[in-house]
């Protein structure tokens, strides 16, 4: 180990470099630095024909596999209604998002769905169908978005939660959502709605 990363190391001091935000882009997209396993340098290399460069340690030659995210969400409905949450925090600090974050390694992406719920917006919910799966060109996050059951609980704003709402599909705020996903996922959702409506 490098007397650089021994500092850094000793004084809890940055094994990465946090990106700036922009967009999209949230504090789970950091610029690495050092090795997690020897503390060295890390520098990108071209490892193998087709495939992105990788983050390389310059000491040890642990190669640093930058893996997406995964985030889980739930459009959580009653009665015609759905459940969208004012951000509080960065990235998208003030936009309207689905109940949801990332998931926990260990954790399955159906609990994590749950927890965000119970977390975000003090509601127990029931993880139904799969809306659907997102993911962007350059975005580290990869969503997935489930149909919710309302169970238990009262709405309210909760962690990184500005304002918690019942909202009919003519009320949503499509000007005013975050995230390319949340639009997607919420076009997804109400487009099957009305196919499962036509056939009943």
């Amino acid at each position: 180990m490098t007397s650089e990363a021994i500092t850094n190391f000793k004084k809890g001091g940055p094994a990465f470099q946090a990106a700036p935000l922009d967009g999209d882009r949230h504090h789970h997209d950091p610029e690495f630095r050092f090795c997690p396993l020897c503390g060295g340098g890390l520098n990108l290399h071209d490892l193998k024909a087709g495939e992105p460069r990788r983050l390389v340690c310059d000491a040890c030659g642990f190669v640093f596999f930058l893996d997406p995210k995964l985030v889980a969400c739930a459009v959580v409905e009653l009665e015609g209604r759905i459940v969208l949450l004012k951000r509080s925090i960065e990235p998208q600090k003030g936009k309207w998002v689905m109940p949801g974050g990332y998931v926990d390694r260990g954790e399955t992406v159906i609990a994590a769905a749950e927890r965000e719920s119970l977390e975000e917006c003090g509601l127990r919910v029931e993880i139904g169908d799969l809306v659907g799966v997102y993911s962007y060109p350059g975005r580290i996050a990869v969503v997935v978005v489930y149909r919710a059951e309302y169970k238990s609980g009262d709405l309210r704003p909760e962690d990184e939660t500005l304002e918690a709402a019942w909202f009919s599909k003519d009320d949503i705020p499509w000007a005013d959502l975050a995230f390319q996903s949340t639009s997607d996922a919420l076009k997804d959702y109400f487009e099957r709605k009305r196919n499962h409506a036509d056939d009943t």
